[in-house]
């Protein structure tokens, strides 16, 4: 009699064993999944604004411009209408992949030699004399202009509404408001608008812009030309000479954006896409071409021979970019040479698997702060989109009355003349940020992970983890991650996540690291969208280092 109670006891011990056993996992958010379309942002408002206008029947760029353009409301240390963009936009009729350079140029007056002439012996960081033509503005009409269907005008209401009526401030957006007082602190215009009370605005206060409402109404009623020729114009080039800079009306009436051929290697069966020079996406080619040089680690993305192999392999990467990587209008970048299986085979070579290299060189190859949003509709379209102001809220120059910053893109320009990268008038600086894309067979892939200099390895890191280790992409993009804290050299910053004795381990190959938090913002904040032809399904994943989310295109009623 007591046989019978005992068996199903121990049955339903082992039963919720088995439960619990399936339902572990190492990452902590499910994907999105959905036959209708879903937009990732690095914010859940912007991420509602993008779903709510394929609702309405836009396409996958109607949806990145109402996001990106709510992002630069929500996030204005990030990104915004003074910044640059790129993009990467699969169209799903065609079968075709399309690349835009949004990037600005230097103006016509800013020169190494104006700049010794003011007392400058390299590129200065922040002011007036580290910003170039915003490109963003550009990109959303000609991005628009190719695949867009709803009218211009209704794609800016959501981030008009929320620069007129507030929205409340989100944790990590906070920190990085913290981040940039200092640079705001220097200049009246800025502190009077992002700097309410004297001070950054805490969590969960509202927060309102109406002067970046009032350029966003301008720019949706009259168009590009009201930034580059109108009323927005006139009014950054005022700003630029109360500091005695150099931008003139001619620098933005003459600007465009450029369509580029994305650039691709193949990496295990699949083909990796990122955009030419001068952005840095070639990096993130050459490292995973280095690491298709060796198999995956038998112990998993976290075995201690997979980190450091990534490591040593980024190194490498980055020493050739920050050799070659410059406008290709101005020099000549030897891409094809960089990515070739030559090279990548030579490269690897140079990786001692026993010890850590703290000064790593360029090679010779044979010639030849950040929002990163991605968005895919329910026809398959899929928009892989960057848009910034390079540091938290850019050059701190804030536009007079109309509520934006100025990026400082300018300061990754150098001043050497004997570099490819060396300022010029109308040259458009390195670019450190990156939008991505993948494909193998019916499935399609649009991702990125902003972060400076974080970013290339960081798409080698996500690429690796789906391909080399079978994640879907939000475990790919949450699994631990390591970073470089500012030069090539030993001090790698990592996430704690990676267990102990791997740590240790990595230590004593000569790597010194710096463990950080499970979730650092310093490994960047991404998103991914994946596209399956065959079913017709619709993936999402949103970075938990952000204050973001994926959101499905809602059912209308």
């Amino acid at each position: 009699m007591l046989l019978r109670p005992l068996l199903i006891s121990l049955f339903c011990i082992f039963a919720m064993a088995l439960e619990s056993y399936c339902q572990d996992r190492s990452y902590g958010r499910s994907m999105v999944i959905s036959d209708r379309g879903i937009v990732a942002t690095s914010h859940y408002l912007a991420s509602q604004a993008g779903a709510q206008i394929l609702a309405r029947g836009g396409t996958a760029i109607d949806a990145a411009i109402a996001a990106n353009a709510t992002l630069g409301v929500t996030e204005p240390m990030m990104n915004g209408i003074g910044g640059d963009l790129f993009l990467i936009y699969w169209d799903a009729k065609t079968g075709k992949l399309y690349g835009l350079n949004a990037s600005g140029w230097a103006p016509q007056k800013l020169t190494p030699g104006y700049l010794h002439r003011e007392g400058f012996r390299e590129m200065p960081h922040d002011g007036i004399h580290s910003v170039t033509v915003p490109g963003a503005v550009d990109g959303w009409h000609q991005s628009h202009q190719r695949f867009g269907k709803l009218p211009w005008k209704e794609l800016f209401e959501t981030a008009i509404y929320y620069a007129e009526h507030g929205y409340g401030v989100p944790e990590i957006i906070h920190d990085y408001w913290v981040e940039g007082e200092p640079r705001l602190a220097k200049t009246p215009e800025a502190r009077r608008v992002f700097l309410p009370g004297g001070k950054p605005p805490d969590v969960g206060a509202k927060f309102k812009n109406p002067d970046v409402a009032k350029a966003l109404r301008l720019i949706a009623t009259q168009g590009r030309d009201a930034f580059y020729k109108g009323e927005i114009a006139e009014a950054i080039v005022s700003t630029s000479a109360a500091m005695g800079g150099t931008m003139g009306l001619n620098d933005l009436a003459e600007f465009s954006s450029e369509w580029v051929e994305p650039i691709s290697i193949q990496y295990r069966g699949w083909t990796i896409y990122e955009l030419p020079p001068n952005v840095q996406g070639m990096a993130a080619l050459e490292m995973l071409k280095i690491m298709s040089n060796f198999q995956p680690d038998a112990q998993g993305p976290l075995g201690m021979m997979e980190i450091h192999r990534r490591i040593e392999a980024m190194k490498l990467a980055y020493a050739d970019l920050y050799r070659y990587n410059a406008d290709p209008k101005f020099a000549k970048i030897p891409v094809e040479g960089l990515l070739s299986d030559k090279y990548a085979a030579e490269r690897a070579s140079k990786i001692n698997p026993d010890l850590a290299n703290c000064n790593p060189s360029p090679g010779t190859p044979p010639g030849s702060d950040t929002t990163y949003l991605a968005v895919v509709d329910k026809e398959g379209n899929i928009a892989s989109l960057i848009q910034s102001n390079y540091s938290a809220f850019g050059s701190g120059v804030v536009v007079q009355g109309m509520g934006f910053a100025l990026q400082n893109r300018g300061a990754l320009f150098t001043l050497d003349p004997a570099h490819p990268n060396v300022l010029a008038p109308r040259k458009r600086p390195f670019h450190t940020i990156i939008p991505a894309f993948m494909e193998k067979g019916d499935v399609r892939i649009g991702f990125g992970i902003m972060g400076g200099a974080n970013q290339p390895l960081a798409h080698a890191q996500f690429v690796s983890n789906f391909v080399d280790y079978n994640m879907n992409i939000q475990a790919a993009l949450e699994a631990p991650r390591f970073t470089i804290p500012a030069q090539l050299s030993c001090d790698i910053v990592i996430e704690s996540r990676v267990p102990p004795e791997v740590l240790q381990s990595l230590r004593k190959k000569g790597h010194n690291l710096l463990v950080r938090k499970e979730y650092t913002s310093l490994m960047g904040r991404g998103q991914a969208v994946l596209h399956n032809s065959r079913t017709g399904m619709n993936f999402a994943a949103s970075d938990p280092r952000a204050d973001g989310s994926a959101e499905v295109e809602p059912v209308r009623y």
